[in-house]
């Protein structure tokens, strides 16, 4: 741990050297690093979904840095410090684990939870929606709503009355359709993506990782087919639907052998 200590005192010392000798690290502000913030963060989620652990090592490097840069510039605007930071996400830990450090006892994980949401109730919190950023992309907020209401007791019991949700969905958007609106047809397939991603949760699948890991392999198959036209001669824009699809079920069958 001493290493640790060591290290990580480094970083803060080469955060502040930069901030105060380089003209770039200089003019940066928290407005101009939440966009880097934000492209550093999807970067450790491809590390992830790819378990590439050299990736994922550098990807938290590069937001512990962030992390100091924003308390440094925190601190110049005298709002707080990196140890205020510190403090407060360790003070926070041991309030909402209870049954770590206090007498509250826990059965499972699902108990945690609740627990969780009952202390940031009596916290401040008016809804046990609270948290949830809006700016999240839609499949992974949907994931946390549902979560949220989960630990209120607003879940269904079981995986088959969710699934007959997601049917009952998909047969409203179906009756929409054959009405022309596309108001309509949007709410409509927007409640069959949020039952979709429910069903996903009772099948233990995070519906965001299991949708990029299609895009992933969209992506490759696509790329490969675009070089076997290639190789043809030709160009995917100069092929029949058929050849293309012939060419797609080829590639299908490759990589299932391989």
């Amino acid at each position: 741990m001493e290493k640790v200590a060591e290290d990580f005192l480094r970083l803060v010392n080469i955060m502040n050297e930069l901030r105060e000798k380089c003209p770039w690290d200089r003019k940066q502000t928290i407005q101009t690093l939440r966009s880097m913030t934000i492209e550093e963060t999807y970067e450790l989620a491809d590390g992830i979904i790819e378990e590439d652990w050299q990736n994922i090592k550098e990807e938290l490097g590069d937001l512990l840095l962030h992390i100091v840069f924003y308390a440094r510039i925190a601190e110049e605007k005298s709002q707080f410090t990196l140890d205020d930071v510190i403090k407060t996400i360790c003070d926070k830990l041991i309030v909402r684990h209870p049954h770590i450090y206090s007498d509250v006892k826990v059965n499972n994980e699902d108990d945690v939870k609740k627990n969780w949401e009952a202390i940031k109730i009596r916290e401040g919190k008016t809804s046990v929606m609270d948290g949830v950023p809006a700016s999240l992309p839609a499949i992974v907020k949907a994931t946390r709503i549902q979560e949220k209401a989960k630990q209120v007791g607003f879940e269904w019991h079981d995986k088959e009355d969710v699934w007959k949700k997601v049917e009952e969905e998909i047969n409203e958007l179906h009756e929409e359709i054959k009405g022309e609106n596309n108001t309509a047809i949007e709410m409509e397939f927007g409640d069959v993506l949020f039952s979709l991603v429910n069903y996903a949760r009772f099948l233990q699948i995070d519906a965001e990782a299991a949708l990029e890991k299609v895009n992933k392999k969209f992506l490759s198959r696509f790329k490969k087919m675009e070089a076997a036209a290639n190789a043809e001669g030709k160009t995917l824009a100069e092929m029949t639907l058929e050849e293309m699809d012939a060419i797609w079920n080829k590639i299908k069958k490759e990589n299932l052998s391989s």
